[in-house]
């Protein structure tokens, strides 16, 4: 492949603070590269360089292919205009079904849908995205994925959707350490060769430091025995011109054997392994509740009449863990807004416990005070609650001086957790989380997963992580044919297609869980070639049903 950008020796600083560094690679045409890395570690940022956003503080970037076009759809936009809309962007939107509306009214994945359609429409040389996969449901999210693929030009992308990674990159740029390290292939073979590179170093450096205690050891010996040899010489009345000559001779030798070593040393540089990124936090319910927390009668919802849903009955009780799904735009987030009263009803009631002490965690980044900075958004009275506040931040990946640094130098993921920090320190006794996953990386979904699988109260879920959903949630709320129905209870017998759906939706939730776990292993790994040939049975098998 040609080769059209090269990235000579970059360096980013902002406001003082290092970003990266000693970053040296190239894009070849027709490469699709995902940049991963834990928030904050400036994958957007890297984004921005390569648009031409701003300069880096040292460094080059080196068009070799000269004028080179960039198209870039960032994360999250408060606005977006159908005006001049193309005829190429046109037969995308409809493709997608994004309704051709007021854009405050379209749902997260329709909005995310129209900015991708704008992007690709351009058929730029590189096409940039910032995490392209949030808000969408499976079909668009396959659908991005052919688009993709079959793109003449270069693609760069910032994702932490794992199964997304697999499917559509040829080459991983990971930001660790603030510096980029590049690697052919995609996500799970980067963490499989990343995994046997941390074994390599933990062996080397292992063996190296056996080696100094060794070389120490006869450097504390010869040093030992030239100390002796002197002592010696002051004793021997009669011979001591002998043993001062043997002495010094002997000094002579120690020093020569000791350069030896010294050099012997200073070749020996091997690091011990850093510690992983971790991510840790609890959130508790404080509350007593009675035993129904919502119950909805012949609920109905439009907007400038269109109907999202109809004739809706069912009972959540208080523990309940609800996974909310359906397609973008069929009302998820609209039926949250209802239960938080952030909208209203067209038809039919809907009660609420009043004891219910609820938070909402909108898909929303831009509701924060962006020019607060967490010290004043947790603001509490006494050292100890501080205290507390600043160790959560550590735990969720924060670093100290992001305690009095506004929350809007903040990146995507460092704002969904400035959001979940609210929740966890109010210690709410229902969640309401609109894809709670987005913008976050991968340490902070597993915690985030471990967490609410814990977690006593009542959680309402929109996601369409089917993964996430499988580990925190053990009931559903489809939104389907213009309703909205609560899972059927495994004694009663779906329809055909039903079961055939719900089959399918078992398989690549497991699939998902095999695809985790051979993430995090080696080919060598005892369980390899076991999970490796479950992978691809259920991939046939999923095919087979679709």
């Amino acid at each position: 492949m040609m080769e059209i950008l090269q990235l000579q020796n970059i360096k980013v600083e902002i406001q003082d603070m290092m970003i990266f560094e000693k970053i040296t690679t190239n894009v070849q045409k027709g490469d699709i590269i995902g940049i991963i890395g834990k928030n904050g570690a400036g994958k957007s940022t890297l984004l921005q360089l390569l648009n031409g956003d701003f300069l880096p503080t040292e460094g080059q970037i080196k068009h070799v292919q000269q004028d080179l076009v960039s198209a870039m759809v960032e994360q999250e936009a408060e606005s977006y205009s159908f005006d001049g809309v193309t005829p190429e962007e046109e037969a995308l939107l409809r493709k997608w079904k994004v309704p051709f509306r007021d854009f405050s009214k379209l749902s997260g994945g329709e909005r995310v849908k129209a900015r991708l359609a704008k992007g690709l429409a351009k058929d730029a040389d590189i096409l940039l995205l910032d995490e392209p996969t949030n808000h969408l449901d499976e079909q668009s999210t396959d659908f991005l994925i052919r688009q993709l693929k079959s793109y003449q030009g270069t693609v760069i992308l910032v994702s932490h959707d794992r199964y997304f990674l697999d499917q559509v990159v040829t080459k991983i740029w990971s930001i660790e350490d603030q510096t980029l390290i590049s690697h052919s292939g995609h996500y799970t073979s980067y963490m499989e060769f990343r995994e046997r590179k941390r074994l390599t170093q933990k062996r080397e450096y292992e063996k190296q430091q056996k080696a100094i205690e060794r070389i120490e050891g006869q450097m504390n010996q010869l040093t030992s025995w030239s100390k002796s040899a002197h002592a010696q010489s002051t004793k021997k009345e009669g011979f001591k011109e002998y043993y001062r000559v043997k002495a010094k001779r002997m000094d002579s030798q120690v020093k020569s054997k000791q350069k030896r070593l010294e050099k012997e040393l200073e070749k020996m540089k091997v690091e011990p392994l850093k510690d992983e990124y971790e991510v840790n936090f609890s959130i508790k319910s404080n509350h007593k509740v009675g035993k129904r927390f919502l119950e909805v009668k012949n609920l109905e919802k439009s907007f400038d009449g269109q109907i999202l849903f109809k004739d809706a009955n069912f009972t959540i009780g208080h523990g309940e863990k609800i996974a909310v799904t359906g397609p973008n735009g069929c009302g998820k987030t609209t039926f949250l807004k209802i239960i938080t009263g952030k909208e209203t009803v067209t038809k039919g009631d809907i009660w609420i416990s009043p004891s219910a002490n609820i938070g909402y965690l909108t898909q929303e980044v831009f509701d924060l005070p962006l020019h607060q900075t967490p010290q004043k958004l947790f603001d509490k009275e006494s050292f100890n609650e501080r205290g507390h506040v600043r160790n959560l931040m550590k735990h969720l990946g924060f670093q100290e001086f992001q305690w009095t640094e506004p929350i809007g130098n903040m990146s995507m993921g460092e704002r969904v957790k400035c959001k979940l920090m609210k929740y966890i320190l109010e210690e709410r006794d229902v969640l309401i989380l609109d894809e709670p996953t987005n913008h976050l990386d991968l340490p902070s979904r597993e915690q985030l997963e471990e967490t609410l699988a814990q977690y006593h109260g009542t959680l309402l879920v929109v996601s369409h992580d089917r993964y996430f959903l499988e580990k925190t949630t053990n009931t559903k709320l489809i939104f389907s044919n213009q309703t909205i129905n609560k899972k059927l209870d495994v004694q009663e017998v779906p329809s055909k297609k039903d079961d055939q759906e719900e089959l399918r939706l078992t398989l690549e939730t497991e699939r998902q869980e095999v695809l985790g776990k051979l993430s995090f292993m080696t080919s060598n790994h005892k369980e390899y070639e076991a999970l490796d040939l479950r992978f691809k049975e259920l991939t046939k098998l999923i095919r087979e049903l679709q």
